[in-house]
């Protein structure tokens, strides 16, 4: 003898093990969310500085790797514009800031550069007593 409910056959869904199955998984990203650390890099914006010293010495690095050095008036007028090699770099700098004594360096990288030939740059500026350096960006509109 079968007994029959009086509704029929059960054709509902039973939920109550998947709300369970839910507030577990919720407790368990609540506790771990907290114990994650973003890998977020606070970097300076260009809007805090974005006037050149006057009368800077460049250091253009390109794509290719090679670097260019430029030399500027108080205007901002282009003196003097010359490649030179990475060797060649520590006493060009040094001949340059003998004429001027805390004279600003700019440096001035293709994005496509890696990061580190920037601060290869930066060393060999830091090496030669280079007080002033910089990062020559162009602002965004």
């Amino acid at each position: 003898m079968r007994l029959r409910s009086k509704r029929g056959p059960m054709h509902e869904i039973n939920v109550v093990p998947y709300v369970d199955v839910m507030l577990v998984l919720l407790v368990i990203f609540m506790v771990t969310a907290p114990l994650v650390t973003p890998g977020v890099v606070d970097l300076p914006s260009i809007g805090k500085s974005s006037q050149a010293p006057l009368s800077p010495l460049e250091v253009i690095i390109k794509e290719d790797a090679s670097i260019t050095l430029r030399s500027r008036d108080a205007k901002g007028a282009v003196l003097d514009e010359r490649r030179v090699s990475k060797d060649e770099l520590p006493a060009v700098i040094k001949a340059e800031q003998s004429k001027g004594a805390d004279r600003p360096v700019l440096i001035a990288a293709d994005k496509s550069v890696r990061y580190e030939a920037v601060l290869n740059v930066m060393d060999e500026l830091r090496k030669q007593q280079v007080k002033r350096v910089g990062l020559l960006v162009k602002p965004a509109n």
